[in-house]
């Protein structure tokens, strides 16, 4: 009896495959490998694949060099101009040394430098200019990195040794090579204000000091305006007895300078104003940001150009597969099955160009020193000069998010162009499709 109601029992119904099941990625993974008779298929995805590959690989490399050139001047101008500024009436306070020890010893804080700036004319031979004369105590000096790096072993020695400081003064590179200075020659500066006496304001001074030495700070056009003098000097020469004009700041991490302003402040006391270099840097920011954004989207939209040739792929390879598909929908398969199928290998060209892609442009990143220096040694050209941009390669700094951002972008365009074509697959007749085969 159990072997008859065994025999009577109707078979066990099948559950259907589910949405992107191995069927259908595998018929649409084996519809992009193409016949020979299909070959139009197969090349227009290959163009499609090199399209979306050279488009990230590009889009990656020059957003990685844009920021690593937007890191390594934000360093170097920082580096000259400070992080954070302080102003206000500690400038004048008998207890201000005090005050400095105390912003000092803020956490984060990394060197604390009081300082003046005047402006002043610069007389060298044939060669009169304008420009600013920063004084500078000679220990700050070192907090400058690319300043006090260029400075030879001598200029760091006498810089500040002498009466009131001494006599030497630092000149730019650009201003040393205009003027024809060297180490050792003189320079004439004029102050149009003068310093004070018994009788009063003296009115104009000039008085020739000596090219202690010359630096190279990776901006000419701070080489060129901006002399440095031992601070006692420059009070003297300017008439500024004992006055600071400002109290000049260096961090540990400049891009959470906003997290400082607080502590910083209060170490000041109240009264003083207390400024960072997005405020006196905003114009150069501002600028670098725009450029930025600007690239990204011309840019991006070349990734969207190259992503629309998957359209033409698979629009030709809807119609090859006509026939297949009556078959398939004849047997059974839905439309949303069919729409998968053809979407699948639509996305497939773009992420497999995508990967391709991002592994292409993050090595060409890694390398991109070894690159350059290969192609100045084949073509005997140098691509890069040194002398112009104090850097010996192109610098390429790779950002995590932008490379995760340009990856999903691309494979979203990728899916969105897929979808068109695949729809209008999924929307054939079989009946209609069978009787024109």
């Amino acid at each position: 009896m159990t072997d008859a109601a065994t025999a009577s029992a109707p078979p066990p119904v099948s559950k259907p495959a589910g949405p992107f099941s191995s069927w259908e990625i595998g018929l649409a993974l084996r519809y992009l490998r193409a016949k020979r008779k299909q070959g139009g298929v197969a090349l227009i995805a290959m163009i499609s694949f090199i399209g979306i590959m050279l488009a990230v690989a590009v889009l990656i490399s020059v957003m990685s060099i844009m920021a690593g050139f937007r890191g390594t001047l934000m360093d170097r101008i920082l580096s000259f101009n400070g992080h954070m500024y302080v102003q206000g009436p500690l400038l004048y306070a008998p207890d201000r040394d005090a005050a400095l020890k105390r912003i000092a010893d803020v956490p984060g804080v990394v060197a604390v430098t009081p300082l003046t700036e005047s402006a002043a004319m610069f007389r060298a031979g044939n060669l009169a200019t304008g420009g600013m004369v920063r004084g500078v105590r000679p220990q700050d000096l070192a907090s400058m990195k690319f300043v006090f790096e260029s400075l030879s072993p001598e200029a760091r020695e006498q810089f500040g040794k002498g009466e009131y400081g001494g006599d030497h003064v630092l000149i730019g590179k650009t201003l040393a090579a205009e003027a024809g200075l060297r180490e050792g020659d003189p320079i004439s500066l004029y102050s149009p204000t003068g310093a004070d006496s018994a009788f009063g304001n003296l009115g104009g001074l000039e008085k020739t000091y000596i090219v202690g030495g010359v630096y190279t700070s990776g901006a000419a056009d701070y080489d060129r305006a901006f002399i440095f003098m031992p601070l006692e000097q420059a009070q003297l020469f300017f008439g500024k007895d004992g006055v600071w004009d400002i109290i000049e700041m260096k961090v540990a991490e400049p891009d959470k300078v906003e997290n400082l302003l607080a502590p910083v402040q209060r170490a000041a006391g109240a009264g003083n104003v207390v400024t960072d270099w997005r405020n006196r840097q905003a114009a150069i920011w501002g600028a670098l940001q725009v450029e930025r954004t600007a690239m990204s989207i011309i840019l991006g939209m070349v990734v969207a150009i190259a992503a629309m040739n998957i359209i033409s792929g698979i629009v030709m390879l809807v119609k090859n597969k006509t026939r297949d598909i009556a078959i398939l929908r004849t047997v059974g398969a839905s439309q949303s099955s069919i729409l998968r199928i053809f979407f699948v290998s639509g996305a497939a060209i773009g992420i497999g160009g995508t990967i391709a892609g991002l592994v292409l442009g993050l090595l060409f990143c890694w390398n991109i020193g070894a690159i350059q220096h290969f192609l100045e040694g084949l073509l005997g050209v140098q691509l890069f000069n040194a002398e112009v941009y104090m850097l010996d390669s192109v610098p390429a700094k790779v950002d995590l998010w932008d490379v995760v951002g340009v990856t999903v972008f691309s494979f979203l365009m990728s899916c969105l162009a897929s979808l068109p074509p695949s729809w209008n697959a999924s929307r054939i007749d079989p009946v209609e499709a069978l009787r024109f085969e």
